[in-house]
């Protein structure tokens, strides 16, 4: 089954695209249509750097805290899919792109991913601060020196 919805996927998008970039080339003229694939490519890339950059830092605030950043790596996928598919000539793959970037529409599709998904969250290794010890699952470490002595 995945593999017709992939094989679908693969011949119904490409010819929606050429059928949609024909009907705004006809409307617009051809020249128009490039550049507005080229100014939503510029766009795209501008919108990505911007959302990667705060998404890495929400991503390093939660692992500061000692916290998985489950939600941040998911949208970290969602905006590499979306910069993919923004390169991508084309105003469907654009229009999906877009939806991968904005923030409020990515956060719903990986919601939606998650509910399909079961995300199974533990402490995160190597979080405790020196001098101080850390308890996991009833067990206590004790941070302290040791030296190798070679007989």
């Amino acid at each position: 089954m995945p593999l017709l919805i992939l094989l679908a996927v693969l011949v119904v998008v490409p010819l929606a695209e050429i059928y949609i970039l024909i009907k705004v080339g006809g409307q617009i003229g051809a020249l128009s249509t490039i550049a507005l694939c080229l100014l939503t490519a510029a766009i795209g890339a501008a919108l990505l750097q911007r959302q990667g950059l705060q998404t890495m830092q929400r991503a390093r605030d939660n692992l500061d805290r000692g916290r998985l950043p489950a939600m941040e790596m998911l949208e970290g996928v969602a905006l590499a899919v979306g910069g993919v598919l923004l390169l991508t000539p084309g105003f469907v793959t654009d229009a999906i792109g877009f939806a991968c970037l904005i923030p409020f529409t990515r956060r719903l599709m990986v919601l939606g991913l998650l509910q399909r998904v079961r995300v199974v969250q533990g402490p995160i290794q190597g979080q405790s601060r020196p001098g101080q010890g850390s308890e996991t699952e009833g067990r206590h470490t004790i941070e302290g020196e040791f030296k190798r002595r070679d007989p």
